[in-house]
């Protein structure tokens, strides 16, 4: 890089306009939330992270049948869990 381009992207830098989404493309589309914003916001709606580990059959049942009712992986969890200890 030469002296010019070098002054050029420290002024996008101050500027804030390095990696601005360009637009038509797919990542301009989707607004990214940063962790940390996710994280407040599942708090807000009342989920808590719950890892589990559970065998590839029941996986591939799962979601298999949140494909069919057009429901989230995590949705069809819950209401299972909840309609089995009725809750």
């Amino acid at each position: 890089m030469n002296k010019f381009d070098l002054e050029k992207n420290k002024a996008k830098k101050i500027m804030g306009k390095t990696n601005a989404p360009v637009a038509g493309r797919p990542a301009a589309a989707a607004p990214v939330v940063d962790r940390r914003e996710q994280r407040r916001l599942d708090q807000a709606a009342g989920l808590v992270s719950f890892p589990v580990k559970l065998r590839q059959p029941v996986i591939d049942a799962l979601r298999t049948r949140a494909e069919a009712d057009g429901v989230s992986q995590q949705d069809l969890v819950n209401t299972l869990l909840a309609e089995a200890l009725k809750v």
